[in-house]
């Protein structure tokens, strides 16, 4: 399937590792140039050439922090000043740090939500111009927890929300020049997860790394975790032209492992 977005110019968020890494192959697997973003300038250049490897457009690493607006700014004017223009805007951020809602102080409140909301204001503030100009797409990557709260996560659970509301609201006001949704995954064999099956093994709650990654598979219907690169593909055919009529959903990307009807 052809999903005509060869030569498009998209931005990933969070992209030198995990599913933003994932859906920044799997768009310049597509032809797009796609420039990718993070903290750390090695795993910069490390997904740099992961993702040069399988390309068909350009790569281009933009180092940054999205808690801070200067740094968001920058890696925007840097595409513009590469490329000219926006075509696709991917959303994404690491993950607040777990824990319970009496454990949580205020400190820990705001920065999770200058990390997972105010990140997205400010990108979509900064691109939405560009996208506007050539019937652009946003996609966020989110969580399942916006859609069934899950334990001991009470920033996620609480705070992700903020971004679908912001994702439905721009599907009308930035419509019908940007159409934007948002994907929802359950866990995915990313580094994260490697780590924390691999913790366990430690703890000597499994015995081997394979143990692990299977107990965690046998709470989805379909027996396993995703293949990050299965969320990466979700993220390139919403940016597509596949996708036309699609506006404004939340897609869950999780294998049928949440429980909510809707």
């Amino acid at each position: 399937m052809d999903y005509e977005i060869d030569g498009n110019v998209a931005v990933v968020a969070a992209s030198s590792s995990g599913l933003g890494k994932a859906s920044a192959k799997a768009l310049a697997s597509e032809g797009a140039h796609v420039v990718i973003n993070g903290r750390t300038e090695d795993r910069l250049e490390e997904a740099t050439a992961d993702i040069r490897s399988i390309a068909e457009g350009d790569v281009l690493a933009v180092r940054g922090d999205l808690t801070d607006p200067d740094d968001i700014a920058h890696l925007i004017d840097r595409t513009i000043e590469e490329y000219g223009t926006i075509d696709h805007l991917v959303t994404n951020a690491g993950g607040p740090p777990s824990g319970s809602f009496m454990e949580t102080d205020d400190e820990d409140w705001y920065e999770a939500f200058d990390l997972l909301v105010m990140s997205v204001v400010r990108l979509v503030r900064a691109a939405a111009p560009h996208l506007r100009e050539n019937g652009g797409t946003l996609v966020t990557i989110t969580s399942r927890s916006v859609k069934e709260a899950i334990p001991s996560l009470v920033l996620s659970n609480a705070v992700r929300m903020s971004v679908i509301g912001l994702e439905k609201t721009l599907s009308t006001e930035l419509s019908p020049d940007v159409r934007s949704n948002a994907v929802l995954p359950a866990p995915h064999e990313t580094a994260r997860q490697q780590e924390l099956i691999q913790d366990a093994v430690d703890r000597g709650e499994y015995e081997t790394y394979e143990a692990g990654l299977d107990a965690k598979g046998t709470i989805n219907p379909l027996g396993r975790i995703g293949d990050p690169m299965e969320l990466g593909e979700a993220v390139a055919f919403l940016s597509s032209e596949c996708s036309s009529f699609i506006n404004g959903v939340a897609i869950p990307v999780d294998g049928g492992q949440g429980a909510s009807n809707l």
